[in-house]
């Protein structure tokens, strides 16, 4: 399906939401990092925090990326950033009200793969972009949907209950609807979106059928 838009018109809405918003990129790196230490160091408030995080995170690019700056090239972006609310909405209900995740990295293939995905976002997947020419700000930054939606996958890994089926939806979907970048405009490191949920929903839904109804987890 072809797109509605240039990949210079694309790239120029990574430019203009990029210097616009900056610099909450660097405090996207912030929040992402005491995330990452709270998983290290469970305790009894770590689990809502981390949701709240992964949250904010989907309600900002819900709000302030799809419907502010990519609205101006695909009127599309309103579904999305709608999408993207709920989301954010569900993270709060599932992670916040009901408490109903656990993260904690543990020494399994589930904590591995949960840091490498973590890892990926927010260090290889800006890394493969530069060397591949998609230079600040014309890039994707943390923030983004593509990276974020990787992150998110990490995290969910890293849960230790069972996960909600209805928080993995959105980011499947994404998943897919964001590899069509590469194809459409060469954005190759998206190319993991697709490989990351695809490996994380598999574990997910197996952990799920393995895991019993009530699962208290031991700090």
């Amino acid at each position: 399906m072809k797109t509605p838009f240039t990949l210079e018109q694309f790239l120029e809405v990574f430019k203009t939401y990029n210097e616009a918003v900056f610099p909450t990129q660097i405090l996207f790196y912030l929040i992402s990092g005491m995330a990452i230490y709270l998983a290290l160091k469970p305790n009894s408030i770590t689990d809502k925090a981390i949701s709240f995080i992964l949250a904010a995170l989907w309600l900002w690019m819900g709000i302030v990326y799809h419907i502010v700056f990519f609205t101006s090239i695909n009127k599309a972006a309103y579904l999305f950033g709608g999408l993207f609310v709920i989301q954010g909405i569900l993270f709060l209900i599932f992670g916040v009200f009901q408490n109903q995740f656990s993260f904690q990295f543990r020494n399994d293939t589930y904590g591995i793969l949960g840091a490498i995905l973590i890892l990926f976002a927010l260090i290889i997947y800006p890394l493969i972009g530069y060397f591949l020419g998609h230079r600040y700000p014309s890039s994707p930054t943390f923030g983004l949907p593509c990276p974020t939606t990787i992150f998110t996958f990490g995290f969910l890994l890293l849960n230790q209950k069972k996960c909600p089926i209805w928080i993995l939806v959105i980011p499947f979907a994404w998943s897919f609807i964001g590899f069509t970048a590469v194809f459409q405009f060469g954005i190759i490191e998206d190319s993991a979106l697709l490989v990351a949920s695809s490996m994380a929903i598999s574990l997910l839904i197996y952990r799920n059928k393995k895991l019993p109804l009530f699962q208290i987890q031991k700090r």
